[in-house]
């Protein structure tokens, strides 16, 4: 495993380093041709059908979408909650329950704490794993306050500790257990899940592959039909998906 993520200071967590970058912009004229809406089966919605990808990631709507939208996001990123709460009601409801785009996100993992919470959110599976991981997302602010309370002696005597309990320790002092707890996740789960010493070196190696393959460099970062989008805020996430055709 990679022991610098586990030894990482607190500092490391509550940075913004590698978190956002690249150009803002605004909305983009539309440019490709409009593709109609294809209909969920009868009594659904697109947005209520969620699989995990090949990839590890986890994809919301229409596995046949045209239009495929990837996010590398990170739960200790700031940007990426941003994003979240300025885009995701509009994703899911305007262009996945469209049927003509389906929403996958990966998770960046950028240090223990979003590796802990990373893997509490996967932890239920995919039927819950965007709502749990919207709210982890709005719990950053507390997440971040009791992470500073630990002090660096005890967050790192935490992370030198046995690999099979050290994710459970730092959930707990992350009050993250009882947070996850509160949303359907039980706590014998949540410990099941953080001592998985194999699910953890899953969601490393695929911060690593991401680094490999899409050169992925802060987040969020997001791929469109296989292209990286220059840029990470909703107008121009937005215009991309109009440009090919979700509109």
């Amino acid at each position: 495993m990679n022991k610098s993520l586990y030894l990482a200071p607190i500092a490391l967590a509550l940075a913004l380093t590698g978190c956002g970058g690249g150009a803002t912009g605004t909305d983009m004229a539309a440019s490709g041709e409009a593709i109609a809406a294809i209909p969920a089966p009868e009594g659904q919605q697109w947005s209520n059908t969620v699989s995990k990808s090949d990839a590890g990631g986890f994809v919301m709507g229409n596995p046949d979408a045209p239009i495929k939208l990837i996010e590398f996001m990170s739960i200790t990123c700031s940007h990426c909650k941003d994003f979240g709460e300025q885009a995701f009601d509009s994703i899911r409801d305007d262009y996945v329950n469209s049927g003509r785009v389906s929403f996958e996100v990966r998770n960046f993992v950028r240090d223990p704490l979003d590796l802990s919470a990373a893997i509490l959110s996967q932890c239920g599976g995919p039927a819950p794993y965007f709502a749990l991981t919207k709210q982890a997302l709005s719990n950053q602010e507390d997440m971040f306050a009791k992470a500073q309370g630990l002090g660096d002696a005890k967050y790192n005597q935490i992370l030198q500790s046995d690999a099979g309990t050290r994710f459970v320790s730092l959930a707990e002092e992350l009050g993250l257990i009882s947070f996850f707890q509160q949303r359907g996740i039980s706590a014998d789960q949540a410990k099941a899940c953080l001592s998985d010493e194999a699910a953890a070196e899953t969601l490393m190696n695929q911060t690593q592959t991401a680094v490999k393959d899409f050169n992925v460099e802060g987040t969020p970062t997001f791929v469109l039909n296989g292209k990286t989008v220059e840029g990470f805020s909703w107008p121009i996430v937005e215009g991309k998906l109009k440009e090919a055709g979700a509109r």
